[in-house]
């Protein structure tokens, strides 16, 4: 199996821990975190160092997961993914053996698909995005980089999710909306309108 090193180790690299050793396509190297010590457990793998170590790290093991959460923004996800790539290394899409993901769908690099996570025909992923456990991406529908789609959130047909946007747990995006990048929509919001970049829901719209 491949070594991949994976980068935050909070709640969220848990559960891509799970995906990663029930898909058997890559072995956890170990983990590099700012905030855990080196050394430090993590269902069984290994705190290796802190950020400042990574661009040695990479040059011994090319691929990385970005494992860090996202919720509020996505900015660190996107600064730690330029960083890979500027320091030669690769994020690999990474997809559980219990998601369905069409052979007509696209999904980007460092994206990971969760556990019971569907993505329908004709739809596009961008980068680095997180489709997290039982969430739903439609035929057609399109999804920015950076993106953090939460568990049991639906995004029908033909809606669009621009970058950088977080949709909360079991929400729905209606068939053909439009969302604009940096957006974030609590969880269960209802969105059958369009809503512009940078706007913060936490109601139905």
């Amino acid at each position: 199996m491949t070594p991949i090193l994976l980068i935050g180790g909070g709640g969220h690299c848990r559960s891509c821990i799970d995906v990663i050793e029930t898909c058997k396509e890559f072995r956890i190297k170990g983990i590099i975190d700012n905030n855990l010590e080196i050394g430090h457990n993590l269902l069984g793998y290994t705190v290796l160092g802190n950020d400042t170590v990574l661009p040695q790290l990479i040059k011994e093991t090319q691929h990385a997961l970005i494992t860090v959460g996202q919720i509020k923004n996505a900015a660190t996800r996107a600064i730690l993914c330029l960083k890979i790539e500027k320091n030669g290394g690769r994020l690999p899409t990474i997809t559980s053996p219990n998601a369905f993901i069409s052979r007509h769908a696209t999904l980007g690099e460092g994206t990971i698909a969760m556990h019971g996570s569907i993505v329908n025909a004709g739809a596009r992923v961008g980068r680095n995005v997180i489709i997290n456990s039982q969430s739903l991406i439609e035929h057609d529908a399109q999804i920015g980089d950076h993106c953090h789609i939460s568990t049991g959130a639906k995004i029908n047909g033909n809606a669009s999710i621009g970058e950088s946007s977080f949709i909360g747990s079991g929400s729905i995006v209606h068939q053909g909306i439009k969302i604009g990048s940096q957006a974030v929509i609590g969880a269960g919001c209802i969105i059958r309108k369009d809503v512009p970049a940078q706007t913060i829901l936490r109601t139905s719209v």
